[in-house]
């Protein structure tokens, strides 16, 4: 049986027993785990062996199969952790890979526009349902062993804010400011003025209200904005630029225009801190099921597909840090947390939204720690200056950012200006 060959192929460790719609079993493997497959249709079988990548994640949401001996995360661990199987029309795609990435990528501003409202225009109540309490969307940074999600945020905010070397007064933009809580912070413990752009009206809406909350609407400014239309009217208009989880969405055929955006924004002086998504194992292709459902037009880059384009940009790469384990561990607080709230979920939504999302986090958390997926931070500037010479003021920023969430301090030492590299 083919599909059985497909299966086998793809499967690690531990044993599957596959049941089809007529009721044949198959044992695949052994050891443990040991989980069963069981088919509901006929045409489930075709549709696995045409495109797997796609219609696996189809047929679970639609409750096409059903897994005994374990979920969805056992089983994607199991398929995942062995050799990856394309399907026929999965080999044929990726014969053409280069020219449709490149088309997938393509992200005008229209477009752009489109894919955000497609994924974070979802109701805040739902994000609320298993973000943390500031409603970070993004990798959490687990600077110790045994935070809880809500720590681990607010570590990746400290970690961040080191980077910029923010002191009060400095102006600093937010692209893809998401519900607000970068932004929120920074002008909270750094004393810098903040302006956030996003393309989602409901996270818009939300971070405005957060900052009329937090009494700090006369330093932080929320605006519906792309960043290329945004660039033009604010030439050399900021001295930090930050963005967290955004750039995933630029396109890759988008990134000499993203990076010279950066560049024309920052002073002389400038400073930017860039949080992406990327690849340990070179350039590839989005998932086909995470295109077409979670991230239309959105991609997670290799370094040697940024690292090129920052370069002919004129900026200066000043310092990269690849943050491996740290997403895997932030999807399995986020997984732990929607499972817990399914009911919730699926009174805002339905069972095959719930399912949709179930494999999404799974799935995610999966290609962190099986696939080679990370996060990697890179800092640009625009001279050599802008920087001190060593990274102990990253150290130093933190311990100082730690000291003020617990209301002994709010402002960086002034040894960590960017006057200390001279």
């Amino acid at each position: 049986m083919l599909l059985v060959r497909l299966l086998a192929a793809a499967k690690g460790d531990g044993t599957l027993n596959l049941i089809t719609a007529d009721g044949k079993h198959h044992r695949i493997g052994s050891g443990s785990p040991n989980l069963t497959l069981r088919l509901h249709d006929h045409a489930v079988e075709r549709d696995l062996l045409i495109n797997p990548r796609l219609r696996f994640g189809e047929a679970y949401m639609n409750g096409r199969f059903s897994i005994e001996g374990g979920g969805i995360y056992d089983l994607l661990s199991m398929l995942m952790s062995g050799a990856e199987v394309q399907g026929a029309l999965g080999r044929a795609m990726e014969s053409l890979s280069p020219l449709l990435r490149r088309a997938q990528q393509y992200n005008p501003m229209r477009r752009s526009r489109q894919n955000v409202e497609h994924h974070y225009n979802l109701s805040r109540q739902f994000y609320k349902l298993f973000l943390d309490r500031d409603m970070q969307y993004s990798c959490a940074y687990f600077a110790e062993p045994g935070l809880s999600l809500d720590e681990a945020q607010e570590a990746k905010k400290r970690h961040i804010a080191a980077k910029l070397l923010i002191v009060p007064g400095m102006r600093v933009l937010d692209i893809g400011c998401g519900w607000g809580g970068m932004a929120l912070y920074l002008a909270r413990h750094t004393g810098a003025r903040v302006t956030g752009i996003t393309l989602s009206s409901e996270q818009l809406a939300v971070a405005r209200h957060r900052a009329v909350e937090a009494g700090l609407s006369d330093r932080v400014n929320f605006e519906l904005r792309d960043y290329r239309e945004f660039a033009a009217a604010h030439r050399g208009a900021f001295d930090r630029i930050v963005s967290v989880g955004m750039f995933e969405h630029v396109g890759v055929p988008h990134y000499r225009n993203y990076f010279n955006a950066v560049r024309d924004m920052l002073n002389d002086e400038g400073v930017a801190l860039i949080h992406s998504i990327g690849r340990l194992d070179g350039p590839a292709s989005t998932n086909p099921w995470i295109r077409k459902y979670i991230f239309p037009g959105g991609y997670s880059p290799a370094l040697s597909e940024v690292l090129p384009v920052i370069e002919r940009s004129g900026l200066l790469a000043t310092d990269l840090e690849v943050l491996r384990l740290h997403y895997a561990e932030t999807l399995r607080h986020w997984r732990a947390r929607f499972t817990a709230h399914w009911e919730d979920a699926k009174a805002l939504y339905d069972e095959r939204f719930c399912r949709m999302w179930e494999f999404y986090l799974a799935g995610a958390e999966l290609a962190f720690r099986l696939q080679g997926h990370m996060v990697f931070q890179v800092q640009v500037a625009r001279s050599l200056g802008a920087v001190p010479l060593t990274r102990d003021y990253m150290l130093n920023a933190e311990r100082d950012l730690a000291s003020a969430s617990n209301g002994q301090s709010a402002e960086l030492r002034p040894s960590r200006t960017p006057e200390s590299a001279a």
